[in-house]
Order: C-alpha cells, then structure tokens, then sequence
C-alpha cells in the first residue's frame, strides 16, 4: 500500500469516526425531553414569609375629621362712657383675669356730676324733714278744728312732691357712680389679650366699635369639626341622650397627640353644601397646646365592636378584585382569601368577612399565588422558635 493509500484510509476512518459521535450526540439530545418528563419538574422552592395570627379583641370605632380650633370665648373690650383713656394697665399678650383692671377713662366729669346730684339729694331731704314736720303740726290743728282740709291735703302733697325728688336725686347718683364705675374698663373674662387697639390720650366713646383691646379665652377651648352625613346616626342618638363622646385632636402629622376632650355640640341641621354636620369638642387645654385658630385633626370613639376579629394591617393586600389574605395551611401552604376590611386599630384592622382564624402571613407576600409552599421564619414579628 503505498503512502497515499494509506493517508485516504486514514482520513475515511477519521470521518467514519465524526459521523458516529455526532449521532450518538443527536441521540443524547433527542432522549434528553423524555427523561426529564419521567423524572417531573423540580420541587418548588418555599418562600420564607412571615406570619401573624388572626385574634379577637374588643376594637373602638373612630370617625376622623379634620377641625378648627376656636376659642370658648372671644370679647372686645370697649368703653361704655364717653372719655379719654387716660391710662392702659396690660401689656400685649399678657393673660389677665376676669375683674383685672385693664385701663382708666378720665373720671373728673363723672365725679363731678355725682357731687352735684349729692348735693341735690341733701337740699331735698332737709326739704322734706320741714315739709313733714309741718305736716305733723297741720294735722294736729285739723284735728282740732283749727285748720282747713284743704292746707292739710296741700301739705301733704308737697311732701310727696319732695320724697319724689329724693328718689330722682338718689337715681341720679346711682347712675352717676355706675358711669364712675365704667370708668375704669376691666376684664370681662380671663384669657390672653392681644394688640392694643387704642392708645392712651385719644377720646373713647360708648358707640365705638373698634374696642381697647380682644380678650380670647383658651382654657377650655373648642374645636368645631364636620362629619359625613353617613356618619350621623353614629353620634346623634348618644348625644340625644346627653351621652359624652369621646374626642382625640392630633397634629397636622395624624401622629402627634394634642389634647383629650369631649363633643358637647351638635349642629341642628345638615349642610347642604357639603354634606356634612358640625359638631363641637370641649378642651380644657390646660398644657395650652391648642390656639385659636389652628387646624387639627379630630378624632371621635362612636362605639365598640366586641370581639371582633383583626389581624395587622400588613397581612392585608389589594388587587383587582379588591382585599386579600394569603393564610397559611396546615401543609406548609398558603390559600388566597378574599376578605372585606372594617375599622383600623393602630397597626391592626378589623376582618368583617372572608376569615374566621387562623395564620395569615404579614411579610413576603410579593411572590405567593395560590397554593405556594412556605416557610415561616417568624412570626407576630418575632423570630419563630
């Protein structure tokens, strides 16, 4: 066999060779669908989650609005005499008591016509005490025949006519002293002042309406609040009844507590506008962190829901089809549950319907569907033991 020979058998056992291995190759790839289907997908990998159980507790039933602070009273200070205002004795901002003097009106005219009236009323009695004894005297000669019926009964109306003027004299002086009195302008109620609105040495009069001064009273003060229409029947009954209403107000923030009161007022009919009642809530106020004017958040208790079921407010999910549960099986699975939410809790919410117990997983729901195995990792918050 020469060279040549040689090298073609060679190259035709080489191809020979390809052939075969690219056939056992086909084959390998062929088989491989088959048995990977005999031998069935691989297990699903469980999802760790973790897991709360549903409980029943007594849950208060609240109705939130947003409201405005108002003070319980709010007054403008004014003179109720014509005068110059002589004097000022507050300072802005200051908080004054009721009774506390606030400022004088010049009272020399006042003092002066209450002199004259004094007067008046002494010239009258000493008229009167000589009118009486004269009387006295016209009624013993008429008893004795000795003086006519006519000056007797003359007598006698001129001491009325002076006991008349004594009267007149007095009402005089009575009014004078209360002018004397409004002289000086005190606080008709306790609360913080604010600017001063009129200053020392102008002229004042009883017919202005500008004032001296605003007095706002801030301890208690009031909060007024709209609620939905729907929401009336939850608190006009109680009220009816005198019954008090429970009332939170919270910061701007819906977090921070300001104060604890009582609704003391409900409006008397509905605005049409809008659809909603006022109401009012009482504050002592005492820490003074309510101020007129401010806008807070209100919250009222309506009631309780006994024994209700609730499950943290995590646990509860939205889809298309509205409020879901995933709640987990006694075989490491989890089943969808279509539930309708009630009232929230704090960080809980009330289950109306759709569950009745169990576990239901508060963390790791993004990749569950309906029968995905599971493994709980913790539970209520806590590490599971």
């Amino acid at each position: 066999m020469t060279f040549q020979s040689k090298k073609i058998a060679l190259s035709r056992r080489q191809i020979i060779g390809a052939v075969l291995a690219a056939v056992v190759v086909l084959l390998a790839v062929a088989s491989y669908p088959h048995l990977i289907a005999r031998r069935g997908p691989p297990p699903e990998q469980a999802t760790p989650v973790q897991v709360a159980t549903a409980r029943r507790a007594d849950v208060p039933v609240f109705v939130d609005a947003i409201g405005t602070v108002a003070a319980n009273y709010s007054v403008t200070v004014t003179s109720r005499v014509d005068g110059v205002l002589e004097k000022v004795f507050f300072t802005e901002g200051q908080k004054v008591e009721k009774g506390q003097l606030l400022a004088q009106i010049d009272p020399r005219a006042y003092q002066a016509t209450l002199k004259q009236y004094q007067g008046a009323l002494e010239e009258h009695r000493a008229l009167y005490a000589a009118a009486q004894t004269t009387l006295d005297r016209y009624r013993k000669l008429y008893a004795a025949d000795s003086l006519a019926k006519q000056d007797l009964e003359s007598q006698i109306a001129t001491v009325g006519q002076y006991s008349g003027e004594m009267k007149t004299d007095q009402a005089e002086i009575d009014s004078a002293r209360l002018n004397l009195e409004y002289a000086r302008i005190t606080a008709p109620i306790s609360g913080y002042v604010g600017l001063r609105l009129t200053d020392p040495g102008n002229m004042v009069h009883s017919t202005d309406t500008t004032g001296i001064v605003t007095i706002t009273q801030s301890q208690p003060i009031g909060v007024t609040f709209g609620i939905p229409e729907a929401n009336l029947q939850d608190v006009l009954p109680r009220l009816r009844r005198g019954m008090a209403l429970p009332a939170d107000a919270y910061a701007r923030d819906r977090s921070t507590l300001l104060a604890h009161g009582t609704v003391s007022f409900i409006n008397n009919a509905i605005d049409t506008t809008t659809g909603t009642v006022k109401l009012k809530a009482m504050f002592a106020n005492q820490d003074e962190r309510l101020f007129p004017n401010q806008f807070v958040n209100v919250r009222i208790q309506t009631g309780t829901l006994h024994q209700a079921l609730i499950v943290p407010s995590a646990a509860v999910q939205l889809g298309n089809a509205g409020n879901y549960v995933f709640v987990v099986n006694g075989n490491k699975t989890v089943s969808k549950k279509a539930v309708t939410v009630g009232p929230s809790s704090g960080d809980c919410v009330v289950i109306s319907s759709g569950l009745s117990g169990g576990r239901v997983v508060t963390a790791g729901v993004d990749h569950l569907h309906e029968g995905s195995r599971v493994e709980t990792v913790g539970q209520d918050g806590k590490a599971a033991k």
